[in-house]
């Protein structure tokens, strides 16, 4: 887990807890938070013979906004490396196949990235982000003519590179085949939990995002929000892209993310507070630079606004590993959620294992 500092719970809390822990048999495990890292850890945890039950609210929260990029090279950057590693590492599961295995084949969506630059600043900023890859050991296909790889391009936009590993995933599918696995393994469900000591379980994940620190004050995990757009492709409309395209317009980063009824456009980024209705200025820029990047877009139908907060730490990196004893905490995932969905999964059922059943 990373280093930030966490505060203790209270001693009312650990009394609580204890009181808890003897009331109840053993290898179970309550999971607080139904979005796509709570149901990714759910489901594990029960293929590894923990009797478990998720806590979730019922509202749709970050994980039903999400555009579902499994992007760690095109969304790198110099100085975060480390989530660079995490993100290959669970990538790498994703293309494995063992994540998806009894999902829907519908939940992937697309099966590459191609990332372009509109004017020469954003070819500078490319450029910035390959060769940082390369030097990892990540390179990445410099395009010189990225029209040739997807038409649909505005046509001054010529430079980009591609991710040929990267996948995209139906964020709503995914959750609803997710909660379908847990209920063939079993899971149950109940309500949002508002204090730990409650909880009648041997052990705990805390997975509910920007809440996380409602039940451990002191989480460095705050609200970012963002404007999600979903168009659909309507009859005499230029064809959906084949794959994720993500591009800088004049300094601002868009993606375009396909799905089987049309795309998905996002997505702003801003601290305010826990404000989820979509602004006009966010939607027009969204609206704007997308159009500028794949022109055809403008006929389309803009079926949906919808705004989501990332649950964000300082570093971007994840918190994900033991409070104590009987709490573990896999939250703080900012815009990777679903990227890092398998390997968060794998760190918390390899904490838990030596406590409960072996998977």
């Amino acid at each position: 887990m990373p280093t930030e500092t966490v505060s203790s719970p209270t001693n009312s809390q650990q009394s609580r807890a204890r009181r808890s822990l003897d009331a109840v048999s053993a290898e179970s495990l309550a999971v607080v938070g139904g979005g796509v890292i709570g149901l990714s850890v759910a489901r594990r945890a029960a293929q590894a013979g923990w009797s478990v039950r998720v806590h979730r609210s019922g509202q749709p929260g970050a994980s039903w906004v999400a555009a579902g990029m499994l992007a760690p090279h095109s969304e790198g950057w110099p100085g975060e490396e480390r989530l660079l590693q995490l993100g290959l590492e669970s990538l790498r599961m994703w293309r494995q196949g063992e994540f998806t295995d009894g999902l829907p084949e519908q939940v992937i969506t697309a099966r590459e990235s191609l990332v372009v630059a509109v004017d020469r600043a954003d070819v500078a900023d490319l450029h910035t982000v390959a060769d940082w890859l390369s030097g990892q050991g990540h390179p990445v296909i410099w395009e010189s003519a990225a029209r040739d790889v997807e038409p649909m391009l505005a046509q001054g936009i010529r430079h980009g590179f591609r991710a040929p590993t990267e996948l995209a995933v139906d964020n709503r599918a995914l959750l609803d085949g997710l909660a379908a696995a847990c209920e063939r393994l079993g899971v149950q469900w109940d309500g949002p939990v508002g204090d730990l000591g409650s909880l009648q379980a041997d052990a705990v994940v805390i997975a509910n995002g920007i809440d996380a620190p409602t039940l451990w004050p002191g989480l460095p995990i705050r609200p970012v929000k963002g404007e999600v757009l979903r168009l659909r492709w309507r009859k005499g409309c230029m064809p959906l892209p084949q794959r994720v395209i993500r591009a800088r317009v004049h300094g601002r980063p868009v993606y375009l993310v396909p799905r089987a009824d049309g795309v998905v456009v996002g997505a702003t980024q801003y601290e305010h507070g826990r404000d989820t209705a979509p602004a006009v200025s966010g939607v027009r820029d969204l609206l704007d630079d997308a159009c500028t990047v794949m022109p055809a877009l403008g006929e389309y139908e803009l079926a949906e606004c919808a705004a989501g907060l990332r649950p964000m730490t300082p570093d971007n990196l994840p918190l994900v590993g033991r409070l104590d004893a009987r709490t573990l905490i896999a939250a703080g995932h900012g815009r990777s959620g679903f990227l890092l969905a398998p390997w968060t999964a794998e760190q918390i059922v390899s904490e838990l294992t030596p406590v409960g059943a072996n998977p």
